[in-house]
C-alpha cells in the first residue's frame, strides 16, 4: 500500500512540474506577454481581483468593504502564433446596497484573439495583437491591445497599450476608455520570477460629465509582482499601491472607487 501512494505521489508531482514549452505563464497579473499557445494546446487560467472600496445602504449608511471580481479564462492555441480565449466574468455586488462603485470588469463572458508576428525573440522589439468583445450585464465592449515585449537575458520589458469601446445598454453612453500597462519581470530561476508593474485606467464618456467624477481617472497603480512557475502549474501575483488621489470636489460614493491598494493573482493550469 506504502508503495502504491508513493508511486501516486511521484506521478503527480512529476506531472505538476513538467515543463511545457508552449505554457503561457504570466509573470506580470495585469500585462500580456507575447507568449501563445501552440496549436491544439489548452490552458485555464483563474483571476481574483480585490480592492477596499465603499458603497451605500439605502438609508444612507456607508459600509466598507472589499470590492471583487473574478475571471475564469479558457486559452487554446488555434495555430503558430495565435490564440483564442474564452472568458466567464462574476463580478459580486454585496446584498444591501443601494449605491456602489463600478469595478472594471462587468458580469458577462468575453472571447477574444491575441496574435503575435513573429517568434518571440525574432525581432528586437516582440509585437503583437490582442482584440476582445465582451458582452457584460450592462454594457458590451470592443477592447484592443498592441502587445510589445523585449528580452534582455533573464529580463523583460513589457508593456500593453490598451484601449476599449463601451456601449452601454441604457441610454446614449459611449465610453472610450484607456488602460495601458508597464511592467519589468526577472527570472531569479525558472520557477521564481519577481518584477514591478503600473498600469492607469482613464475614462472618456459620450455625453461628457460635468463636472467630471473622480472616478473616470485618471487611476494609476504601481506596486511589485511575483510568479512561481512549475510547469503545468504556475501562480502570479501583485499588490500594488495607488498613486493618483482625488481632488474632494466629487460628492461619496463616487470619490473612492478604485481602493488605495489593489491585489490581483493568477493560478493556470496546461491541461
Amino acid at each position: 500500500m506504502k508503495s502504491i501512494v508513493t508511486a501516486l505521489a511521484t506521478a503527480i508531482a512529476m506531472a505538476l512540474v513538467a515543463k511545457s514549452a508552449y505554457a503561457t505563464p504570466r509573470p506580470l497579473p495585469f500585462t500580456y506577454t507575447t507568449d501563445t499557445l501552440a496549436p491544439g494546446e489548452l490552458e485555464v487560467e483563474q483571476y481574483a481581483d480585490l480592492t477596499p472600496v465603499r458603497g451605500f445602504t439605502a438609508n444612507g449608511t456607508e459600509l466598507s468593504y472589499v470590492g471583487t471580481q473574478f475571471q475564469t479564462e479558457f486559452e487554446y492555441g488555434l495555430a503558430e502564433r495565435l490564440e483564442l480565449g474564452l472568458y466567464v466574468v462574476y463580478v459580486p455586488t454585496p446584498v444591501g446596497l443601494m449605491s456602489a462603485p463600478e469595478m472594471t470588469e462587468t458580469t458577462g463572458i468575453k472571447e477574444r484573439l491575441r496574435y503575435v508576428f513573429a517568434t518571440p525573440g525574432a525581432w528586437p522589439i516582440d509585437v503583437g495583437l490582442y482584440g476582445e468583445l465582451v458582452e457584460g450585464d450592462t454594457e458590451s465592449e470592443f477592447e484592443g491591445k498592441i502587445l510589445l515585449q523585449r528580452r534582455l537575458g533573464n529580463l523583460r520589458i513589457v508593456s500593453n497599450l490598451w484601449a476599449e469601446y463601451e456601449l452601454y445598454y441604457t441610454g446614449s453612453r459611449r465610453d472610450i476608455v484607456l488602460n495601458p500597462t508597464l511592467g519589468v519581470t526577472y527570472q531569479i530561476t525558472p520557477s521564481v520570477h519577481v518584477g514591478a508593474e503600473g498600469w492607469l485606467r482613464v475614462e472618456f464618456p459620450n455625453p461628457t460629465i460635468n463636472p467630471r467624477p473622480w472616478a473616470l481617472g485618471p487611476v494609476g497603480y504601481l506596486g511589485p509582482t511575483v510568479m512561481f512557475d512549475f510547469g503545468k502549474l504556475w501562480w502570479s501575483s501583485g499588490v500594488y499601491a495607488r498613486v493618483t488621489e482625488g481632488d474632494g470636489t466629487v460628492p461619496a460614493p463616487l470619490t473612492e472607487p478604485f481602493g488605495v491598494v489593489w491585489a490581483r493573482t493568477v493560478i493556470g493550469l496546461s491541461l
